[in-house]
C-alpha cells in the first residue's frame, strides 16, 4: 500500500505565487532584504504559508470559566477524540504570558497509508482538514461509484478548482492529501438524496495533521483563534465602561474578546459591510453570551459624519458616529491575507493585491476622526506584505500628526521589516509574526529584544500576522 505525507501532490514552492505577483513581491522584498537573499526569503515564505502552524490556540471565555477549568474540560474532550483516532493526546498548555490563553500542539506531518477509494473535497474543505475539522458534505467534490457508509477513503483536496460536482471517476488534475478518514455518508446520501450537503460526510481519523476538532462542543468555553489575533485585543486593552469600535469585525473573534476584557460592561459597536458577516458574528456573540455588543451592516468606509451640525442620535444607535465618538477602535483591515496558513498555493492576482493599501487607508481616515483624544487606535492585518503593513504606518504618521506610535503590551512577536519608511525605534514599536528566518537575515539590533524573550518560540510559527499600536494626542 502507497505511504502518503506532505509532498503527495502537494504544489511546488515555485508555483505558489503567480509570476506577476512573485516579480512585484520581489522588488517589495528588496528594500528589507539584500537582492541576492529574495529568492531564498520568497521560498521560505511559500514553505511557510504551505503548512498549518504547529500550536492551536484557544482564548477562553474568562466571563464564565477560569483557565483551569477550562483545561480540565478541554483535556477531557481530546482524551477521547484522539483515543478514536488512536492517536497519542496532546497536552493542554497554559499560555506564559496570555492569561486567557492555552495553547495544544498539533501533530504532523504524519506518515499515512492510501487507501484505494479516494474522495476529492473543494480546497477551503481540505484547508479546514489541515487544521483539525472533519469533512462536510458540501466540502465533497468528487467519491467512488462504490462508496459506502462505514468505508476507509483517503481525502484529497482540489488545488485547481476544476472538479464537477458529484464526479465518479479519477480526477486527474492537481490535488492535496490531506489524510484518511471513515466514510459517514454514502455516495447516494451525498450526491442522490434530497438530503444531501447536510452533516458530516467523513470522519477524520488518520489526518495528515492531527489537531483538535471542537465542532459545536465547548461552544461557551473557548473560541478557535491565532495567537496574534489574541494578542492584537490584548493590545487594544479595552477597558470596562468605555465606548469601543470594531471596524471589521466578522466572524467576531476579537469582537467577543474584546468584550470578554471590557467584563461586558461599556458599548461596542461592532461593523461589517454584509447581512452575512453580521449573521456570523451575530451567532458568536450570543455563543459568549454578551450584551454589550451592538453589530450593524454598514461600510466602514463611511462611518464618519461629515457635518458636525446635523443632529446624530446617542451611541449605539447605527452608524455613521460624530468625530471622537469613541475611546478605542479596532481597525483590523481587509488585507491580501497572505499570512493565512495553510495555503498551498497563492491564487490572488497582482491588481486584488495592490488594491488592499488604498482601501486600507481609507478605514484609515475615517478611525483617526472618529478616534477621541487620548484614545487608543490598533491597525492590524493577516498579511505578510509590508505595502500594507510598515509601509502603512509611515504613511498614517506622515497624514495625521496627531497619532504617535505606542509601546505595545504583550510584544510576544518580532519587531517590523526596516526599508518603508519608519525608523529603528518606531519598528520596535509596531509587532510582526512570520517566519523567524524573515528576522534572522536582518539586522540583530532588530531582533536582540525577541532572542531574549523566553517565550518567543511561541510566536515563530504562527500565520503571518502585525499590530500596530496608535495613542491620539
Amino acid at each position: 500500500m502507497e505511504i502518503a505525507d506532505e509532498t503527495t501532490h502537494a504544489c511546488s514552492s515555485s508555483q505558489f505565487f503567480r509570476p506577476d505577483v512573485n516579480e512585484y513581491l520581489t522588488s517589495v522584498f528588496e528594500r528589507a532584504f539584500p537582492p541576492e537573499l529574495v529568492t531564498n526569503v520568497i521560498q521560505t515564505l511559500a514553505e511557510y504559508l504551505g503548512k498549518p502552524p504547529p500550536l492551536t490556540t484557544l482564548r477562553i471565555n474568562t466571563l464564565l470559566y477560569s483557565r483551569e477549568e477550562a483545561i480540565r474540560l478541554l483535556e477531557k474532550l481530546l482524551s477521547e477524540q484522539y483515543q478514536e483516532k488512536q492517536i497519542s493526546t496532546p497536552p493542554v498548555i497554559p499560555h506564559p504570558i496570555l492569561v486567557d490563553t492555552v495553547i495544544i500542539p498539533n501533530d504532523g506531518p504524519r506518515k499515512c497509508l492510501l487507501h484505494t477509494k479516494r474522495v476529492i473535497v473543494d480546497l477551503h474543505c481540505g484547508l479546514a482538514v489541515m487544521r483539525g475539522a472533519d469533512v462536510f458534505a458540501p466540502g465533497v467534490m468528487a467519491a467512488p461509484k462504490c462508496l459506502q457508509s462505514g468505508d476507509l477513503v483517503s481525502v484529497f483536496a482540489d488545488m485547481e478548482g476544476k472538479c464537477r460536482r458529484g464526479l465518479a471517476a479519477d480526477y486527474e488534475a492537481q490535488t492535496l492529501y490531506v489524510g484518511n478518514g471513515i466514510a459517514v455518508l454514502s455516495r447516494i446520501q451525498l450526491f442522490g438524496s434530497k438530503s444531501a450537503n447536510r452533516g458530516t460526510a467523513i470522519k477524520m481519523v488518520d489526518p495528515l495533521y492531527a489537531a483538535p476538532s471542537l465542532n459545536a462542543e465547548l461552544s461557551d468555553v473557548v473560541f478557535i483563534q491565532n495567537l496574534p489575533s489574541i494578542v492584537a485585543s490584548h493590545v487594544l486593552d479595552p477597558q470596562p465602561g468605555e465606548t469601543i469600535l470594531d471596524m471589521c469585525a466578522s466572524p467576531g473573534g476579537k469582537t467577543t474578546h474584546i468584550a470578554t476584557l471590557m467584563r461586558d460592561k461599556g458599548c461596542l459597536i461592532a461593523l461589517d459591510k454584509t447581512a452575512p458577516k453580521i449573521f456570523k458574528l451575530k451567532q458568536n456573540v450570543e455563543r459568549f453570551r454578551l450584551s454589550l455588543v451592538h453589530c450593524f451592516i454598514f461600510d466602514s468606509t463611511k462611518a464618519l459624519y461629515k457635518s458636525a451640525n446635523e443632529f446624530v442620535p446617542l451611541i449605539p444607535t447605527p452608524p455613521p458616529y460624530l468625530p471622537e465618538s469613541f475611546d478605542r477602535i479596532l481597525l483590523d483591515a481587509p488585507c491580501s491575507a497572505l499570512g493565512q496558513r495553510p495555503q498551498p498555493i497563492c491564487s490572488i492576482s497582482l491588481t486584488e493585491l495592490m488594491s488592499y493599501p488604498a482601501y486600507q487607508r481609507s478605514l484609515f481616515e475615517q478611525a483617526v476622526g472618529l478616534l477621541r483624544p487620548g484614545g487608543t487606535l490598533v491597525y492590524s492585518t493577516c498579511t505578510f506584505n509590508p505595502e500594507e503593513n510598515e509601509a502603512q504606518v509611515a504613511w498614517a504618521l506622515k497624514s495625521f500628526p496627531r497619532l504617535h506610535l505606542s509601546n505595545q503590551v504583550p510584544f510576544v512577536g518580532f519587531p517590523g521589516l526596516p526599508g518603508y519608511g519608519i525608523d529603528a525605534e518606531q519598528l520596535r514599536m509596531v509587532q510582526r509574526f512570520g517566519p523567524i528566518q524573515f528576522f534572522e537575515l536582518l539586522d540583530l539590533q532588530l531582533t536582540a529584544h525577541c532572542s531574549a524573550n523566553d517565550n518567543s518560540a511561541l510566536a515563530k510559527d504562527t500565520i503571518a500576522f502585525f499590530v500596530a499600536k496608535f495613542v491620539k494626542v
